[in-house]
């Protein structure tokens, strides 16, 4: 039904103007998308993008064990090599058996030669050693963790790191050697190595032997001066000070003010040598206990022996010199005790190395190798000559006890047996022990003797003694004041007669003056009748008949 009035307007108003066409409704045409969905589009580009670069760049995933996770965080600690990052933390676990904690690294593609065998890994942080102190910008920036690339060619995964920094680096130019000692006294990782006290290398780490009879020390001497360890050349311990009292004065000897305080090794080849050919990498030296002990002549192989003593043995230790007349042969290296049934006695073994080599070295003219059947055939003579061994004092002052080999020709007999293991030498006692034995034999000569008896018998003797005396007091005192009187009259008669001017004197005098008158008579009689022995038949001449 049409609405006379017109159309009415859509909005329920008024009526729409007449004569109005009807709006036609037109749909647009959109070939653009809406400005709305241009930022996720964006966004999704760019996310897209980073996933791309993330997976170019993203290097190999490997894996740390340490034993801590201090100062470690996930996401934040990064992996540097020379202060460049080369990865970064993702992950941090503890181990199944909980001994020690796994990191996860993820590495860069540029450090993919990380991820090589002979590579370490360790914690920076701030640390006090032998070489310093080291890692204290840490302090601020955090702990990180430090590599060093290694050069094989077989990849790994899984790495143990290392709970110290290596003391040398994979790429720093040098020699790498080993030495080898009965001890590590002061060493540590870092401890410097000098030469002509001019630091050139490090020690750079040390294991203890399988057999546990020694240690084994790995050192690093950085180039140029790599080029002076030669074949020939001696290592030794430099540590602390070395004090030396001669008829010269006292000496001091040291390398550095570090090794007195941390210790040190020092090398040089013996002197008035030549240096050998440069030693190769990895070359093997001994290591002795200080420069003289180094410079020491080879000793060649030792002879064990034992020697047996009847005496206390304090003041013996091991390590004590064993000498012939100041040439010292070897040192002792057992202190025992056995007891000898068929004596039902005590006896102490010490058993000892000798180095033959030391003596022959100092014989002028040929001597026999040891080791030899001359060599052998030597040493029986000597011993049937006297050869003993003798415990002598070292030092009065501390008591150290010594061993000296000497001749002594008044020694019992003896022989030497080379098929023992090790061979056994005869002794002698000392000095002080023979005293002893002497003084001993005496106190047992003196506890023989009857003091009790004697005593007994002089205290009779005494006894009787005071009769005597008694009675001479009583009966023969009053009879020599009685002679003694009359030796006195009889003495003082004889002074009379023989005075000067007594009659007797006169008498006598005159009896010589005649009696020498006589004798001169009689002398010119003899002398008249020497001359003339016809006198006797004649008579005198001049006489009448």
């Amino acid at each position: 039904m049409n609405n006379p009035k017109g159309p009415t307007p859509p909005n329920g108003g008024g009526p729409l103007p007449p004569n109005l066409p009807e709006p036609e409704i037109v749909k647009p045409k959109r070939w653009l998308p809406s400005l709305v969905w241009i930022v996720p589009l964006i966004a999704a580009l760019i996310g897209v993008a980073l996933v791309v670069k993330s997976v170019a760049t993203r290097g190999p995933t490997i894996t740390i064990s340490f034993s801590s996770a201090e100062g470690l965080e996930p996401g934040k600690t990064k992996v540097k090599y020379k202060d460049v990052d080369i990865g970064s933390v993702r992950a941090i676990k503890l181990s199944p058996n909980l001994s020690h904690v796994i990191v996860t690294v993820e590495l860069t593609k540029d450090a993919e030669r990380f991820a090589v065998k002979d590579s370490r890994f360790w914690v920076v942080r701030p640390r006090v050693g032998a070489s310093g102190v080291s890692g204290l910008t840490t302090l601020l920036s955090g702990s990180y963790i430090g590599a060093d690339a290694g050069r094989a060619q077989e990849s790994q995964s899984d790495f143990v790191g290392l709970e110290a920094p290596p003391a040398v680096t994979i790429d720093e130019k040098g020699h790498r050697y080993t030495l080898h000692s009965a001890t590590l006294g002061s060493l540590d990782i870092g401890t410097p190595i000098f030469f002509r006290r001019i630091q050139v290398g490090q020690v750079t780490g040390y294991s203890l032997d399988k057999d546990g009879t020694g240690v084994t020390v790995q050192v690093f001497v950085g180039a140029p001066y790599d080029q002076y360890v030669g074949t020939n050349t001696r290592w030794w311990h430099a540590s602390g000070v070395n004090v030396q009292l001669d008829s010269s004065g006292i000496k001091v000897n040291t390398q550095s003010l570090a090794t007195v305080i941390v210790g040190g090794l020092a090398f040089q080849a013996p002197s008035g040598q030549q240096m050998g050919p440069q030693a190769p990498d990895n070359a093997t030296f001994a290591l002795a206990s200080d420069e003289t002990d180094a410079m020491r002549e080879p000793d060649g192989a030792p002879q064990r022996v034992v020697m047996y003593f009847n005496q206390s043995l304090r003041g013996l230790s091991v390590g004590a010199p064993v000498d012939f007349r100041g040439i010292v042969l070897g040192q002792v290296t057992d202190i025992g005790i056995e007891y000898d049934p068929k004596e039902h006695n005590f006896r102490m073994p010490v058993t000892m190395d000798l180095y033959p080599l030391r003596l022959s070295r100092r014989i002028r003219g040929e001597a026999p190798a040891p080791h030899t059947p001359q060599s052998q055939e030597l040493l029986k003579r000597l011993v049937a000559r006297g050869l003993r061994g003798q415990l002598r004092t070292g030092n009065l002052i501390t008591g150290q006890l010594y061993i000296a080999l000497d001749i002594f020709p008044k020694a019992s007999q003896a022989t030497v047996d080379f098929s023992h293991d090790p061979m056994e030498l005869p002794t002698v006692p000392n000095s002080l022990e023979e005293l002893q034995l002497q003084v001993a034999d005496i106190a047992k000569k003196l506890d023989k003797i009857p003091f009790d008896k004697i005593g007994n018998n002089l205290n009779d003797s005494l006894k009787s003694a005071n009769q005597l005396f008694a009675q001479v007091n009583d009966q023969l005192l009053p009879q020599m004041r009685g002679t003694l009187d009359e030796a006195q009259k009889t003495f003082s008669a004889a002074q009379a007669t023989l005075q000067q001017d007594s009659p007797l004197q006169s008498d006598v005098h005159q009896a010589m003056q005649e009696l020498t008158r006589t004798l001169q008579s009689l002398n010119a009689l003899s002398d008249y009748l020497e001359r003339h022995p016809e006198s006797l038949l004649r008579g005198k001449p001049g006489d009448k008949p």
